[in-house]
């Protein structure tokens, strides 16, 4: 037992007191502690029954015990062994109980009690974040914060229902020791990750009114007091009456003045047809006049490496794009533009169908382990394996010459959309949907969100690799994928590896996701090394994607098996972030208009936190000084995404004025340009240009 105690992390000898003491006084209750509960329990059962019984469990407990004292009867006797255990089981949970307390007592001045429970930890931290809690429970926004959001789950604490994780994004006020007011800096956010990060204020941005008068309900159906006194140092009363008079309304940050952020269009994905010509021409001139006229910056465009490359090695077919980008020059834009080396078709949102080259596809009818492959021996051929970078697998190049002569192609095609400056941006796509991670979620083999998706790592090329660090590090014996990872749908704690406590922290598990996420950081290095080569000056971006179900776990399952070694005691991003650095790319991050909140509405069981990741990633990367870009990860056409998004773009009051680059908007569709819709996005752009609205809602 003493050596348990000692994981857990060593203590004063002050808190061991306390802890040893707290023990000594409670260990003699624990025999009474089943007969309570259960006494209570019965009560409660009563009670919804309609079973006549004591107006307490205090009267309760009296009557029981003057029949015990008048019967002299004794206590129900437990076996001794039985006793023993349940002393053992006391006395480890409260010496991780007095372990969390001592740490909050000693460096977050909260002043907890030597035997406070986590609900007063809770109570502490929601006080902290501006919330008032009352005696019972009842937890609402004071009238100073002008009723805060339930959307803002960065500062709120709160509790699931189904999974009893408090999402608590902000760190206390006592951390933050001589930040300006509207910061919080993360000393010790996640075991040890994210270190001086700063973090705004809650949103001022309200839900939507249905939602805010669902979580109002909450709130006095919880229990409203009236005239009790206030928990913490507010001293106000409240009643009933004063919790309705604190409905929130949608509230709007100013953002006039701020830093102008340019924002692009994405244009549809099969705007340019498999035979390289543009598809409706007049209709797209018709779409893009109206953008430039509420002053658009620019638009994106993927160049399809299975339209250009189609039938031939080394045969690249323009045409198309080149239209496309004359009409761009002519309205005045600037243009976004992808080289997408992934097939399209097959994952959400996509609309069309464009496939790899039909040469690359006959290689792979040859030879399947040129694609990502998972334990089951699937292939999936919407991207080339990893594994292929430096095996001359494609007709006597690699994949990484492939992708350079590709490029280089293209520079020397539109030499002069580069020199006029049209070309602002070249997007390099390193993986599936041109995102920088593996394929291990692919609907076409039956993954469903939330599932954790599989390792993909089964081809002959990356098991070599996987083989060869294995006798390196002296285990040839590690040279295999997990066997207790589970399937593409199973949840974290039905996995042997991804469960708490479970394999992936384990010597062998930490050896496996170590080089796992390094094959996808050596893809990335090799592939924008050439990039550079290509693009010479122009700005070159990785888009990263946000796996932001089971980040409230420990191991982030999703994100390991997507090549992000990112569990709660470990920043997965930070070595993505450094290698960018050295090649100058920006960061395009995904999900910014994604709310937790509505996350855990939805899939409650999914324990998602985008905020949380959104705001990791964005870190990591300003930390690293890159450039960071982003874009929303679902269709978004209301004012609150388009606040939130404003919100992540633009964070407020940050000390070293950061804000995004650039934000593409996920895409130019007829549903945009619906009145109603563009009316909001036209608002949206404005905004993000740092210009006032007339509308504003303070």
């Amino acid at each position: 037992m003493a050596q348990e105690m000692e994981k857990l992390g060593g203590t004063s000898e002050e808190d061991d007191e306390e802890m040893d003491m707290g023990v000594k006084e409670e260990d003699d209750e624990d025999e009474d502690d089943e007969e309570k509960k259960a006494n209570s329990d019965n009560a409660m059962i009563n009670a919804s029954e309609g079973i006549a019984c004591p107006n307490s469990f205090q009267e309760q407990q009296q009557e029981q015990d003057q029949q015990l004292a008048g019967s002299g009867g004794p206590r129900r006797c437990r076996p001794k062994e039985e006793k023993e255990r349940t002393k053992l089981r006391e006395r480890h949970r409260r010496a991780i109980t007095a372990r969390i307390l001592a740490g909050l007592r000693r460096h977050g001045n909260y002043n907890l009690r030597v035997r406070a429970d986590i609900n007063d930890v809770i109570a502490a931290l929601a006080r902290e974040a501006g919330w008032i809690v009352l005696p019972d429970g009842t937890t609402f926004p004071s009238r100073s914060q002008g009723a805060r959001p339930a959307g803002a789950a960065s500062n709120a604490a709160v509790t699931s229902s189904s999974s009893h994780v408090v999402p608590l994004q902000n760190p206390p006020t006592s951390l933050r020791g001589g930040t300006s007011p509207g910061f919080r800096t993360i000393v010790d956010y996640r075991s040890g990750r994210m270190k001086g990060v700063y973090m705004p204020t809650s949103s001022p941005y309200g839900r939507s009114s249905t939602t805010r008068s669902r979580t109002l309900t909450m709130a006095v159906d919880r229990g409203g007091t009236e005239n009790s006194s206030l928990a913490g140092n507010c001293m106000d009363t409240v009643d009933h009456k004063q919790v309705m008079d604190i409905a929130p309304r949608l509230r709007e940050r100013d953002f006039a003045g701020t830093p102008y952020v340019p924002v692009y269009v994405m244009l549809p994905l099969g705007v340019i047809n498999k035979k390289c010509e543009l598809v409706d021409p007049d209709g797209l001139l018709k779409q893009l006049r109206v953008l430039k006229s509420v002053n658009v910056d620019g638009v994106m465009v993927d160049c399809w490496w299975g339209i250009v490359e189609a039938h031939t090695p080394q045969e690249y077919n323009w045409s198309g794009y080149k239209r496309l980008f004359q009409i761009v020059r002519d309205l005045k834009l600037k243009l976004q533009v992808v080289m997408s080396f992934h097939e399209c078709g097959g994952n959400v949102g996509d609309d069309v169908c464009i496939p790899l080259p039909h040469w690359v596809a006959e290689i792979g009818r040859s030879n399947p382990d040129i694609f990502f492959t998972d334990r089951e021996g699937r292939r999936n051929p919407e991207c080339l394996s990893w594994g292929t970078d430096k095996e001359r697998v494609l007709r006597g190049r690699t994949a990484v010459e492939v992708y350079f002569d590709y490029m280089r192609s293209f520079r020397i095609e539109f030499d002069e959309f580069f020199e006029d400056g049209i070309i602002s941006e070249i997007e390099v796509g390193l993986g599936p949907c041109g995102e920088l991670r593996y394929p291990s979620y692919p609907v076409k083999h039956g993954w469903r969100y939330p599932g954790i998706g599989e390792f993909q790592c089964y081809d002959q090329y990356l098991l070599k690799s996987l083989r060869k660090a294995a006798e390196v590090r002296g285990h040839s014996f590690w040279a295999r994928g997990p066997d207790n990872a589970g399937s593409y749908n199973s949840r974290p704690h039905e996995t042997g590896f991804f469960c708490d406590g479970g394999d992936y922290d384990s010597y062998y598990g930490r050896f496996f996701l170590n080089w796992y996420s390094q094959i996808l950081i050596d893809h990335a290095d090799r592939v924008l090394s050439l990039a550079k080569l290509a693009f010479e000056s122009t700005c070159i971006a990785v888009k990263l994607s946000g796996i932001h179900w089971w980040y409230k776990t420990a191991s982030h399952a999703a994100e390991l098996t997507s090549g992000f070694y990112n569990p709660c005691n470990r920043d997965g991003y930070a070595a993505i972030a450094s290698m960018l650095k050295k090649h100058g790319a920006a960061l395009n991050f995904t999900c910014v208009e994604l709310r937790t909140l509505d996350q855990h509405e939805d899939f409650p069981e999914a324990l998602a936190d985008p905020e949380g990741l959104v705001w990791q990633v964005l870190n990591a990367a300003w930390d690293a000084s890159i450039p960071v870009a982003s874009e929303n990860a679902l269709p978004c056409h209301d004012r609150e995404g388009y606040n939130k998004i404003l919100e992540n773009a633009k964070p407020l009051n940050d000390p070293d004025g950061r804000h995004l680059s650039a934000f593409t908007y996920l895409r130019l569709s007829p549903l945009l340009m619906e009145r109603n819709n563009f009316l909001e996005f036209e608002r949206f752009v404005k905004r993000m240009h740092g210009e006032a609205v007339m509308d504003l809602q303070l």
